[in-house]
């Protein structure tokens, strides 16, 4: 009798649930990526503003808050500033309760070892709703390229060929250096610069590099017994290079380095070495969703567009780096020398293991050596 029941129930109720799944799949449907773009770019429209934190470019502080604002009607305030600076602001706005910042532009130390290791950051992956970023025919690596362990924090959007140093031409000939061992020889001795090797950041990321390849000897060599100067001020490290003071500069900015070769300095950025194999590196090119960001809804705009074909190149253009995405001509802005060729295994400077593992070893030993000298 109960299972005559039963039977009766499922045969009277199955046209109801049939009738229920037909009225209830359009509204499913209704939730398309187009749709769900639509929704967050109006979300984002009435917050009215977006503030995103990224490297001192002017080009980049001009270009990309423009085109964001033509493109969506959305204020993007702009805070440029290096990494490690940008880093202790937010650490004291963070100790004070206060949340000013909703996404990043920033470097391998600065996220690793300080962002994602604190906490600060909210996963992007699940915001990601443009099929042009999520669609992996769009990029290189034929998806998504996440540099966290968690593939969800900090999405990489540059992967550029970077100088081991550059040279000033008046003062010192290609072929003086052949390899690093060339370096070591007296005549250079007071003619180095350096960015500050002991501090998290490129300085750091190319001395570590250098330890780790060269041994320490070779390091004290270089940094301490050739009597380099050190700065962290990579616009005056730039300015050393073109008037001469220092005619070799470790660090120097790539893009910089090539708009002034270009404008008729006598300047050479140098890629490889006998001894010292083509590194790559996404520079500023990573992009971060912060936690308790003040406008969750741009946030998630500006990490969309900035990943988008059109982002992406207002990026890279304007920091002169080669965009993750395949869909970009960069060969026709960017010179051959800064384009990764297809198959070659190049030593990355923005490995995650290599940045808070071995790279903070190394860096703390550094600082000991130079706190020595």
């Amino acid at each position: 009798m109960k299972n005559m029941l039963a039977l009766w129930v499922a045969i009277v109720l199955a046209p109801a649930a049939l009738l229920v799944a037909l009225v209830l799949a359009p509204a499913a449907w209704a939730q398309s990526p187009e749709n769900s773009w639509d929704e967050l770019v109006a979300a984002a429209k009435k917050e009215g503003k977006v503030v995103v934190s990224g490297p001192p470019s002017q080009e980049l502080r001009q270009a990309m808050p423009a085109a964001f604002k033509e493109r969506f009607g959305v204020t993007l305030e702009y805070l440029g500033g290096r990494g490690n600076d940008v880093a202790t602001r937010l650490r004291a706005e963070r100790r004070a309760g206060l949340y000013t910042v909703d996404a990043i532009l920033a470097g391998s130390q600065t996220m690793a070892t300080i962002l994602y290791r604190e906490g600060m950051l909210d996963p992007l992956r699940s915001g990601l709703v443009l099929p042009e970023v999520t669609d992996g025919a769009h990029w290189k690596k034929g998806s998504l390229w996440f540099s966290d362990p968690d593939a969800q924090f900090v999405l990489r959007l540059c992967n550029t060929l970077t100088s081991t140093l550059a040279i000033n031409t008046h003062a010192v000939r290609p072929d003086d250096l052949h390899s690093m061992q060339d370096l070591l020889d007296p005549r250079w001795k007071g003619k180095i610069a350096f960015q500050d090797p002991t501090l998290p950041g490129s300085g750091s990321n190319q001395a570590a590099q250098l330890y780790i390849q060269f041994g320490e000897e070779f390091f004290k060599r270089l940094y301490i017994d050739q009597k380099p100067v050190i700065t962290r001020d990579t616009r005056q490290l730039t300015d050393w290079l073109v008037r001469g003071s220092y005619p070799v500069a470790f660090g120097a900015v790539d893009g910089e380095v090539e708009k002034l070769r270009k404008d008729g300095f006598p300047v050479l950025p140098l890629y490889s070495l006998s001894d010292w194999p083509g590194t790559t590196t996404a520079g500023f090119g990573q992009v971060a969703q912060l936690s308790h960001e003040p406008h969750p809804n741009a946030a998630k705009l500006f990490v969309n567009w900035i990943a988008s074909k059109e982002g992406s190149e207002i990026l890279a253009r304007a920091l002169n780096v080669v965009p993750a995405r395949n869909d970009i001509d960069e060969a026709s802005f960017l010179p051959p020398e800064l384009i990764p060729r297809p198959g070659v295994a190049y030593f990355d400077t923005f490995d995650w293991q290599f940045t808070v593992t071995k790279k903070e070893e190394v860096r703390l030993r550094m600082k000991e050596l130079m706190q020595a000298r």
